[in-house]
């Protein structure tokens, strides 16, 4: 497997390199379509297979029980329980309603959960985690990443504009951005646009809804669970209460919160996660043969634009009533 692990991270270490002289344009974009390029383009050697699939799924869990590293409870608790309501709120409304705009558009259960997730919780992250649970297809998961990627990235002008239009100062700003974009990275990059307090406050909001990662995880789990158990003959079978590297995410969130891991690592483990993320996706881009784009049909990205509104308005409403 090495060779393909190189391969990925090569590509990663590329991709994050270019775009540091560009801040606000998604490494994660970017790596997925690199990653198509090289499949369509060039071709994956068969020697390279085994590395990518592997950087693809178990590296890329690797990087969602590390971003527990930068959640802390007492940070999440010191929002007030005004805000932690408003988190709740978003996460709860914005699956719940994607998940069924998405039925209404006729799109499949597995595509519409994930989408949900990805919009509602933390982008790619919470995206290959439902992955995981629901046991999607690699099509289900790379049109999720993609949309919440394309999606979040246009929400970088899009809110600090908006915000200044309807008279938000800095942290009103960065509570509307935490509650509403995406990407951890993505609401990093609208608070270094406003400046001031926007930053600090966009970024522990967004992470107060990373950490429903693990609640939504298990009942997505549950869901799956029960109707294995449902299905004659395997009961056996049937996958656990919550994935391996979910209860990993959840350690690493106390670990932090119990100040164990002294900073300095905490700011390398932080590179490493992103560095692992972008791997994954340029993996994932791997995936992807060009025919796939033919198949995807415009539902997909109906959904995700409502969605976007839906968890959007929920925190823009949080936004008017705690400001």
């Amino acid at each position: 497997m090495v060779a393909g692990i190189v391969a990925c991270f090569v590509a990663a270490a590329g991709v994050i390199a270019v775009l540091s002289l560009f801040p606000g344009v998604s490494a994660l974009l970017v790596a997925i379509l690199l990653g198509v390029a090289f499949r369509n383009l060039v071709g994956v050697h068969e020697r390279l297979e085994p590395g990518v699939i592997f950087t693809s799924k178990t590296l890329l869990r690797a990087a969602i029980i590390l971003l527990g590293l930068q959640l802390s409870v007492v940070d999440i608790l010191s929002l007030g329980w005004g805000v932690l309501l408003m988190v709740v709120l978003i996460v709860t409304i914005g699956m719940l309603a994607t998940y069924y705009v998405g039925r209404l558009l006729s799109l499949g259960r597995t595509q519409c959960l994930l989408i949900a997730s990805g919009f509602s919780i933390c982008g790619a992250a919470a995206v290959a985690a439902s992955s995981d649970v629901t046991k999607a297809s690699e099509e289900e998961t790379l049109t999720s990443i993609a949309l919440v990627v394309i999606f979040g990235t246009a929400m970088i002008p899009l809110i600090p504009f908006l915000s200044q239009l309807i008279g938000f100062d800095a942290g009103a700003t960065g509570l509307w951005a935490g509650g509403a974009v995406h990407e951890v990275a993505q609401v990093v990059a609208i608070g270094g646009i406003v400046g001031g307090t926007a930053l600090s406050v966009a970024v522990i909001v967004k992470l107060a809804r990373v950490i429903m990662l693990a609640p939504v995880m298990a009942v997505l789990a549950w869901s799956a669970r029960k109707q294995e158990t449902s299905t004659p003959g395997v009961a056996a079978a049937r996958p656990p209460l919550l994935p391996v590297f979910v209860v990993a995410f959840m350690v690493a969130i106390v670990v932090r919160s119990f100040g164990i891991v002294p900073e300095p690592a905490l700011t390398g483990a932080s590179v490493v996660q992103g560095t692992l993320m972008t791997a994954a996706m340029f993996a994932l881009g791997c995936g992807v043969k060009a025919s796939f784009f033919r198949h995807i049909g415009p539902r997909p990205f109906i959904l995700a634009f409502a969605s976007t509104l839906i968890v959007g308005s929920v925190a823009l409403a949080g936004t008017f009533i705690l400001r």
